[in-house]
């Protein structure tokens, strides 16, 4: 599509985010009912989404470097935003998962519109580096000779049965050389035959002129469609960078020109103003005034659009303003203590009232609204005929650093006229200004602070360069490399049943896109963008319980491929025997936390993570210590700030042996991974058939599978696809099509995850802080229900006795 389609794109979605800004500015009070809250939010999320969508589109696909800077910002802050609203959605609920049918239908969108994209530009902008980090990782790993493929050793045979093997193997290629041959032979006379019945001469010439003409469709290649897509993608990223490079390379130049230029003039001109003003106030005052300070804003105060009058009006009104302030704190001090008392009464009665639900302010909206405004102020009706190539503006450079250029000239003028006006206040006034002496109580503090840094900033390893941590963990199997699996792979279909079964007071089991939609949320969309890591809700500990086989461990793999992560392995197997004793274990945290936080985005993977909260430790796994990490997570959790892009990530199959207080203190956010349900089944079985080189026939009945495999998870399906197309079944498939019979004979020997298993990660869930929270709520929302009719009742005895 061309520049014109996606301004106009922008156009539209720039229209949609206003009139949604309206409705969130109008909401002054939110309703009272939890239901209705809940849709208000769950249609802000929905049109957060659909604008989120358009947004990313139109981010990845315009070349223009200066909106691009406007739009990222834009794209950043209403990405923000749909993670607030999520947050709020589970506080109100007190579920992670949320069901939008009824939304959806009055919306009049389809379920795969609620899906969550994953911004290009999170690996677009780091692709260099993420290709130098594996080139690195790759080098290490074959030097260490850690990346040797798996080698399957075969039995050795006797000499005798050796020669048998291979004479077979040989008679065979000769008998099929031989079938080979007869056949040749027998089409050539078969054309034969056909040409004298039909009169005419076999002509190769002319047979090779029809191939020619109409040649064999080759299926293993690409369509022209496709290629020439992924060259005009290619072409536009390269336009995209051509033009960010001009465009930094103008924000230097245009800067210098304009201090060559203007920068003089400016100095000058501000230098007398400040002049006239000292001699203004002295013929006002009769006597020079002081000079602002650099953190009230230097002379920048002085010259906001008020008169020399009206500013010596402030300095006496704040003079005045704080001898009042010393007074009204002597008098409140003694209207504290009756303060006291009256919001120990408040307090008491707010805890025996219903609390109101108010939603908490937002971080992200004050720059989403200042980016629209921003928008509509610059680009909404501005002329781009001029600029049919896309570049950066030259005047909109010139205006952003003609400001800069003139905050560093007054700057630089204010250190200047601070000392002019000491000089004249000697001079005329004879006026010598004390040095303030600092207090000391100030200083106490300065040491203490320090003497708490120093503590905190003990660096273990402050003689070694990051390169050789970074190898060390290598080496030692903690820093593993992590497959490329995106989430897309992660295939699921949404759960249409949701909210009915909601409505039934039947909590329903999540279906996979819930699952990948959580996982985009809570650990793709934070890591990939610091801006929205830095302020929004922080998540940084994620835990995917759930049976064997459900796609945890891909799930990890994808939010690194994702993002472009590191990936350390921490796992009760893997760190077994490594780095022994206290002070080895203290090591190797240190060093895992000091690469990880130096080369960010970072994934921290504990797999089978509920060996390190063993309630009782088997006797088989005591040599491995597996609890090593237990006492010490929490630390680790305490040392991550905003800034840092770190996300713990737990998988487990039997989170119900581990101590349940213990582990939910280290795991924030836990997710069940489900089984999968029939229409997550019936995708599942139609995709991976496909991928494997299978061709769906009307004699493959795709949903009786579905219906037949239920129990089963994404890890049976793929093996038993595997299992059955394999490289001679492909071949066969013209004339012996695929039947479902096939992949059920295969699967009859694997064993599902039953409904028991899954009822008891239910009821496990149910014990986690959330889960108690939800089953308390429903408990309270059912006996409010019952309690009017009990009262009625009360009321009609009292008036029969």
């Amino acid at each position: 599509m061309s520049n014109a389609m996606y301004n106009k794109m922008w156009y539209q979605t720039q229209e949609a985010l206003d009139s949604l800004l309206d409705k969130e500015t109008q909401m002054t009070e939110p309703p009272k009912n939890k239901v209705f809250i809940f849709q208000m939010l769950a249609t802000f999320y929905i049109k957060y989404v659909q604008i989120f969508r358009n947004l990313e589109n139109v981010y990845d696909q315009i070349i223009h470097p200066q909106k691009r800077v406007l739009i990222r910002k834009i794209l950043d802050g209403v990405m923000g935003r749909i993670l607030e609203l999520k947050n709020e959605m589970v506080e109100l609920e007190l579920t992670e998962f949320h069901y939008f049918d009824d939304i959806l239908q009055d919306l009049k969108l389809a379920p795969q519109q609620l899906d969550i994209p994953i911004p290009k530009y999170f690996l677009k902008e780091r692709l260099e580096v993420i290709r130098t980090r594996e080139k690195i990782l790759a080098q290490i790993l074959s030097d260490s000779g850690l990346n040797i493929p798996d080698v399957k050793y075969l039995k050795s045979l006797p000499f005798e049965e050796a020669i048998k093997f291979i004479q077979i193997a040989e008679r065979a290629r000769q008998g099929r050389l031989r079938a080979l041959f007869m056949k040749q032979i027998f089409l050539q006379e078969y054309r034969a035959r056909q040409s004298k019945l039909l009169g005419e001469k076999a002509d190769t010439s002319i047979a090779a002129l029809r191939i020619q003409k109409n040649p064999p469709p080759l299926f293993n290649e690409v369509s022209t469609t496709i290629v020439q897509a992924e060259n005009v993608d290619r072409l536009r990223s390269d336009m995209q960078k051509k033009h960010e490079d001009n465009y930094q390379e103008a924000m230097v130049t245009i800067k210098e020109d304009l201090k060559l230029i203007e920068g003089q003039d400016f100095k000058e001109t501000l230098q007398d103003q400040i002049r006239q003003w000292f001699i203004e106030c002295r013929n006002l005052t009769g006597s020079f005034p002081d000079y602002p300070e650099i953190e009230e804003g230097g002379s920048a105060v002085i010259f906001s659009d008020k008169t020399p009058e009206q500013v010596m009006d402030d300095i006496m009104a704040s003079q005045e303003e704080e001898e009042k302030s010393k007074k009204k704190k002597q008098k409140q001090g003694k209207k504290e203590k009756k303060k006291e008392n009256v919001q120990k009464a408040t307090k008491e009665k707010a805890k025996e009232e219903e609390e109101e639900w108010k939603m908490t302010p937002s971080v992200f909206l004050h720059s989403v609204e200042e980016g629209h405004t921003l928008y509509k102020d610059t680009w909404m009706n501005k002329d781009e005929s001029w600029n049919f190539v896309q570049n950066y503006d030259p005047e909109m450079i010139k205006q952003e650093k003609r400001k800069e250029l003139e905050a560093e000239i007054r700057l630089q003028v204010d250190e200047l006229m601070r000392q002019e006006l000491k000089n004249l206040k000697l001079a005329v006034n004879r006026e010598k200004e004390l040095p303030i002496k600092p207090k000391k109580a100030k200083k106490k503090d300065k040491k203490g602070k320090k003497g708490k840094k120093g503590k905190k900033d003990k660096d273990l390893t402050a003689d070694r360069t990051i390169e050789s941590l970074y190898k060390e963990l290598v080496e030692e199997g903690l820093l593993i490399q992590a497959r490329k699996v995106n989430l897309s792979d992660y295939i699921g279909e949404y759960s249409y049943l949701g909210t009915t079964l909601r409505q039934v007071a039947i909590e329903p089991m999540p279906s996979l896109l819930d699952v990948r939609q959580l996982i985009t949320l809570y650990g793709i969309l934070p890591l990939g963008s610091a801006a929205v890591h830095e302020k929004a809700p922080l998540v940084k500990s994620l835990l995917l319980a759930g049976p064997s086989g459900v796609g945890k461990k891909m799930l990890v793999h994808a939010i690194c491929t994702e993002t472009g992560a590191n990936l350390f392995n921490l796992s009760a197997a893997n760190i077994a025997g490594k780095y022994p004793g206290k002070s080895g274990l203290q090591i190797m945290l240190h060093v895992v936390f000091k690469v990880a936080q130096q080369l960010q985005p970072s994934v921290v993977w504990i797999e089978d993570t509920e060996k390190t909260f063993y309630k009782k430790v088997p006797n088989t796994e005591k040599m491995n210590e597996p609890k090593r990490l237990k006492k010490q997570l929490p630390k680790f959790l305490k040392l991550l700030k905003p800034d840092d892009r770190i996300l713990i990530v737990g998988t487990t199959q039997r989170p119900f042996d581990a101590e349940l207080q213990s582990f939910c203190r280290v795991y924030q956010k836990i997710i069940l991974v489900p089984r999968p349900d029939y229409a997550s089944r019936y995708v599942l079985w139609k995709k991976i058939i496909q991928q494997q080189r299978g061709v769906l026939n009307n004699g493959l009945n795709i949903s009786c599978l579905a219906k037949v495999t239920d129990g089963f998870t994404q890890g049976h399906i793929v093996e038993v696809v595997k299992t059955v197309l394999t490289d001679r079944r492909i071949r066969q498939q013209g004339r012996k099509p695929l039947t479902a019979v096939e992949f059920i004979t295969a699967m009859a020997s694997m064993s599902p995850v039953y409904r028991e298993e899954e009822e008891s990660f239910k009821n496990w869930y149910a014990k986690t802080p959330l889960g108690k929270r939800r089953l308390s709520a429903l408990n309270i929302g059912g006996k409010e229900k019952e309690r009017p009719k009990g009262k009625k009742k009360g009321k009609k005895e009292k008036k029969r006795k």
